[in-house]
């Protein structure tokens, strides 16, 4: 799919090491209370719900944790309220970034996203600055390194697979977000190893990054950028060829 953006693919990389930060736990069930309240409380019934709740389980968080988040969100339990917001910018370069947060102090978090964008390079924008460059898709990831592209893509095509893009260890499916459920359950069906099913902010193009300098500081600002408590996700629309990434990661 052109204009996926490579940070996708970062992120893939350095999942191991995110897993470690002491903050995922909390970002993690912070999405299945939200989604919860949005939704309901049965994953059956809630996407958004089942696909927080498999990260979450990914990520070991206890299932104590995952049942306490659903009835916070339903109402069940009280706890802090917390509601999505979508934050928009630029960094290094121009690039258009997109910050999705969950946060109950919503004048907090745009302060303390602003501060990282200013000293990093960036400015955080008016909203729908530059939201018009992203488009929401359906986004799975099929491991394996030997897969046949054209046999996947017929095995999925029927369940609402847009397109299919090589990634390192596997495929990128794309889907219409409303397709994602029936999607994901033909890919499970047909013995394909599904290592993630989500809803992201797909960019429509993308800004190529030339040099290791301009490729340093904007890995440099992701990553504060989603350290960030209330940060659930960042998006942008950079590609840094993989000669370079090879580069940094050496």
């Amino acid at each position: 799919m052109s204009g996926h953006s490579k940070w996708a693919n970062i992120k893939h990389r350095k999942a191991a090491q995110d897993a470690k930060k002491g903050n995922l736990f909390q970002k993690l069930v912070r999405a299945i209370i939200v989604a919860a309240k949005e939704g309901g409380g049965d994953p059956s019934m809630n996407i958004r719900l089942k696909t927080a709740i498999d990260r979450a389980k990914a990520a070991s968080v206890p299932n104590d944790n995952i049942t306490r988040a659903i009835k916070r969100g339903t109402g069940e339990i009280d706890g802090a309220s917390y509601e999505e917001v979508l934050y928009e910018g630029y960094g290094s370069g121009g690039i258009a970034i997109l910050i999705d947060a969950l946060t109950d102090n919503r004048n907090r978090t745009a302060a303390e996203l602003r501060a990282i964008l200013s000293r990093n390079g960036g400015s955080l924008g008016e909203s729908g600055c530059v939201a018009w460059m992203f488009e929401r898709k359906g986004v799975l990831f099929v491991k394996g390194k030997d897969l046949d592209e054209e046999e996947l893509l017929i095995n999925t095509i029927d369940a609402g697979a847009e397109d299919l893009e090589k990634e390192e260890g596997g495929f990128s499916l794309y889907c219409d977000p409303s397709n994602l459920t029936m999607l994901k359950q033909t890919v499970e069906e047909n013995g394909y190893l599904l290592e993630k099913a989500e809803i992201e902010m797909i960019p429509k193009t993308t800004m190529a990054v030339d040099t290791m300098e301009k490729a340093q500081k904007i890995l440099k600002l992701m990553d504060l950028l989603e350290e960030q408590d209330d940060v659930q996700n960042v998006y942008s629309n950079f590609d840094i060829p993989e000669e370079l990434m090879d580069e940094i990661e050496d």
